[in-house]
C-alpha cells in the first residue's frame, strides 16, 4: 500500500523521501497517513475546534503542546521548577545522611522574563555590572530580534521603545551572556543537534550523531564596542549567509566528529568523552523538565533541533531547542545530511505494526498505489537513500551508518528500579537488612547511553 502523506511547506528533504518510498501525496486535509506539519498546522489538528480525532494510521510531527520546550520563555520556566523539584527531592531522600551528590541541573545561563522580571533583573545586573547580557524575543527564529547590552541603561532604553511602539508587545527573554566562549581559529560557534522524541511517557530519546557545530565568519571579540557585531556573536545560518565570509562550499560547519576529534587533540580523550556525556546529560534532563506538561500522544514525535553552546572550560550550556528546525539546505553535505536525517526519523516512528493500521483504517478512501515493499519502512536505509540522491558521493562529509541512538529509555530504566526494588526486598525477607538507594529517576541519575558522533 502507498501511505498519503503531508506537510505544510514543500522541501527537497521531506518531498525525497516520500517519494523513494512510493508514498502519494492527500488529496485533501484529512486523507494523510504522515503529517510534516508547521506549528500552525499542529495547533489547528488538536483545536477543540477542529473536531479531528487520529487513527492508528496517522501520525503527525509535533506533539500537542511541544511549546512548552521550545517557546523560550516557557523552557526557562519548565527547567527552573524541574530543578527545585529535583533538588527538594533530593534533599528529602538523603536527609542530609547520604554521600549522593547534589544533581547539577545547571544547564541554563542566568535568565529572566522581561518585561515581567524587570526588578530581578536590576538586582542580578547590580551583582556584576561588567557581565554582558543578551536579550531575544521569546517566539522568533533564525536570529531575529536578538541583541546584546551591557548597560542598565539600554535595556531601560528598550522597554521604553517598546511602551511607545503598541504593534510590538513581544516577550522577551534576557540571559547571561557566556563571553568565553571555546573558540576555533578564534571564531565562535555552537552547536545543532537533532533530537527525536517518540514518546513523552514513559520518554524515549534518540540522539543524532551527525549534527553539526555552526561557525561565525568573523573573529570573536568581547569588547563592548563589537557588542552590536552580528556576524561575530550570532552563528545562525540564516545571518552568516550574508556575510562576505561566508563559504558556499562548507557553509561555515563542522561535523559533530570533527568537532569531538578537535577536543580530544586538544584536550584529550577523557575531556572530550565527558562533554559528550554533559551534552547528553542536558538534552535528557530539559525532556524530563517537560515531560510532566507535555500531553503525551500516541500519533505524535517530536525532532527538535538543540542549539548547545561550550564555553572555555568545556561546559555545555542550553541555548534554545528549536521545534522546527531547518531542513533548507545550503551544500551538498547539508542536503545527504538533512535527507538521511529524515529517512532515518520515518524509519524510527513508522513501526512495521503502523503500516498494517494503516492499511485497515483511513479517513478517506484507499489510493492504490506502490507495493508494500516499496513503502515499507526501511530501517537502517538512510545512508543509501541518501547516496542515491548523488549527494553521499565520496567528500561529502557524511560519516556512512545509521545516526540515530537511542540516549534514554524511560522503559529500561523503570523495568531496571522495579528489578531492583524485587531484589532488595527478597533480600530485605532474608536478612531483615534495609536496601540503599542506587540513584534512579528521582535523584537525577545519569541514566541512558553515552553517545559520541
Amino acid at each position: 500500500m502507498a501511505l498519503r502523506w503531508r506537510v505544510d511547506h514543500d522541501k527537497h528533504v521531506l518531498l525525497t523521501n516520500f517519494a523513494r518510498r512510493g508514498w502519494t501525496r492527500a488529496t485533501d486535509d484529512g486523507d494523510w497517513n504522515f503529517y510534516w506539519a508547521d506549528k500552525e498546522g499542529t495547533r489547528q489538528i488538536f483545536s477543540a475546534e477542529s473536531g479531528v480525532r487520529l487513527h492508528d494510521g496517522q501520525v503527525i510531527s509535533h506533539f500537542p503542546n511541544h511549546y512548552e520546550l521550545t517557546r523560550k520563555d516557557l523552557m526557562v520556566k519548565n527547567i527552573k521548577r524541574y530543578r527545585k523539584e529535583v533538588e527538594r527531592t533530593w534533599l528529602e531522600r538523603i536527609d542530609g545522611a547520604s554521600g549522593l551528590p547534589m544533581p547539577d541541573l545547571d544547564i541554563i545561563p542566568t535568565t529572566l522574563l522581561l518585561p515581567n522580571d524587570f526588578s530581578l533583573f536590576v538586582e542580578e545586573y547590580k551583582k556584576s555590572p561588567s557581565l554582558m547580557w543578551i536579550m531575544k524575543p521569546t517566539s522568533k527564529c533564525q536570529g531575529k530580534g536578538i541583541f546584546i547590552i551591557n548597560k542598565l541603561a539600554q535595556v531601560k532604553k528598550w522597554a521604553a521603545s517598546r511602551s511607545a511602539q503598541l504593534a510590538s508587545r513581544d516577550a522577551y527573554v534576557i540571559s547571561r551572556y557566556i563571553n568565553d566562549p571555546l573558540l576555533i581559529g578564534g571564531k565562535k560557534f555552537d552547536l545543532r543537534i537533532y533530537v527525536l522524541v517518540t514518546s513523552y511517557r514513559p520518554l524515549k530519546v534518540y540522539i543524532y550523531r551527525h549534527g553539526f557545530a555552526r561557525f561565525t565568519t568573523v573573529n570573536y571579540s568581547n569588547d563592548a564596542h563589537d557588542l552590536d557585531n552580528e556576524l561575530m556573536h550570532l552563528t545562525n545560518v540564516a545571518i552568516q549567509k550574508h556575510s562576505e565570509g561566508y563559504s558556499h562550499s562548507h557553509g561555515g560547519k563542522w561535523s559533530l566528529r570533527n568537532l569531538r576529534l578537535y577536543v580530544e587533540g586538544t584536550r584529550g580523550t577523557e575531556a572530550a568523552v565527558k562533554l559528550m556525556a554533559d551534552i547528553g546529560w542536558i538534552i535528557i534532563h530539559s525532556l524530563k523538565a517537560v515531560q510532566n506538561v507535555i500531553i503525551n500522544d500516541k500519533h505524535c514525535f517530536e525532532m527538535y533541533g538543540y542549539d548547545i553552546l561550550i564555553d572555555s572550560s568545556l561546559k555545555p550550556w542550553l541555548l534554545e531547542v528549536n521545534a522546527s528546525p531547518s531542513l533548507s539546505t545550503t551544500t551538498a553535505t547539508d542536503r545527504a545530511l538533512k535527507t538521511a536525517l529524515i529517512s532515518e526519523v520515518i524509519d524510527i516512528v513508522l513501526p512495521p505494526s503502523f503500516f498494517e493500521h494503516a492499511g485497515r483504517q483511513s479517513t478517506g478512501p484507499y489510493i492504490p498505489g506502490a507495493p508494500a515493499a516499496a513503502a515499507t519502512s526501511r530501517r537502517g536505509s538512510a545512508a543509501a537513500d541518501a547516496s542515491a540522491d548523488g549527494a553521499c558521493a565520496p567528500g561529502s562529509g557524511l560519516p556512512s551508518g545509521g545516526g540515530f541512538e537511542v540516549l534514554y529509555d524511560e522503559a529500561v530504566e523503570l523495568d531496571a528500579e522495579r528489578a531492583r526494588k524485587e531484589a532488595s526486598e527478597m533480600s530485605r525477607g532474608r536478612a531483615g537488612s534495609r536496601p540503599t538507594h542506587t540513584g534512579g529517576r528521582g535523584a537525577a541519575g545519569r541514566s541512558g547511553s553515552s553517545w559520541a558522533p
